[in-house]
């Protein structure tokens, strides 16, 4: 069992659900990183989802292209990401997993990725524009350093396809709940239960809800589908306004405390 599954796992065997916050590298610059790591693990998040900087995201909704844009005004790079990381690893006890896309990744070197993620004390990397059918290279470069290759689902992926991207995902099942990129939703358009439902009985690995989470209800009720979910944009717009308390609130909703999620 791996470091990032075996930290889930550790978080539902005690009734709880699984909460990976996700934040944007050096938004607000680069010295902002390992507080706010610091501050998420106080909470006792289960792991954290460090985003980098990119020209070109096709993933992420404005809330995060935006804290993507402030960051690259800062300077941020995916070597200075790794250089801080690495400078307080030994601070760091919660897993880490690295979203990011594929051209920074080839253009550092997938070795020099690989080594550069164990020195910053990364466990998962999430590259949603690498589809199931050319991600072996990943895979085989990142497996030997103990370093997951997280997989999404969508909802339009057929039963068949589904079973294959569960099968080949470490660490967890990312599953994303929207028709489209990451940010805050009112409402959930489709029926979900019928969906998590399959992904839970085909994969050996936990399940967690992504995208659109934003609030202490959403995640008491999108974490009840599966094993927990990951908070992108409702993380990343509290952080940014310094709104600690908010952050409080949605990871406590997690633990089922919802009288401590009071917005």
């Amino acid at each position: 069992m791996t470091t990032l599954q075996q930290a889930i796992e550790q978080t539902t065997v005690t009734g709880n659900k699984a909460f990976i916050p996700y934040i944007m590298a050096g938004d607000g610059g680069l010295e902002t990183l390992k507080p706010t790591i610091l501050q998420l693990q106080q909470m006792e998040v289960t792991a954290i989802e460090v985003g980098i900087p990119f020209t070109d995201p096709v993933a992420d909704g404005p809330t995060i292209e935006q804290a993507g844009e402030r960051a690259l005004a800062a300077g941020v790079t995916l070597r200075k990401v790794f250089e801080t990381l690495a400078s307080f690893k030994e601070e760091i006890h919660v897993p880490l997993v690295v979203m990011t896309y594929f051209n920074p990744v080839l253009a550092y070197g997938l070795e020099a990725f690989a080594e550069a993620c164990v020195a910053g004390g990364v466990k998962g990397l999430i590259v949603p524009d690498v589809p199931l059918e050319e991600s072996t290279i990943l895979r085989e470069t990142l497996n030997p350093h103990g370093i997951d290759l997280v997989q999404l689902v969508s909802l339009t992926s057929p039963p068949e396809r589904i079973a294959r991207i569960a099968a080949a995902s470490q660490g967890f099942v990312y599953a994303v709940t929207v028709n489209g990129i990451t940010g805050a939703r009112t409402k959930f358009a489709h029926d979900l239960k019928e969906h998590f439902a399959h992904l839970l009985e085909v994969s050996h690995i936990p399940v967690l809800a992504g995208f659109g989470i934003s609030t202490p209800e959403q995640v008491v009720s999108m974490g009840a589908l599966g094993d927990g979910v990951i908070v992108g944009s409702a993380i990343v717009t509290a952080l940014h306004e310094g709104n600690l308390t908010k952050v409080e609130a949605l990871v406590s909703a997690s633990k089922g405390d919802l009288e401590k999620s009071t917005l």
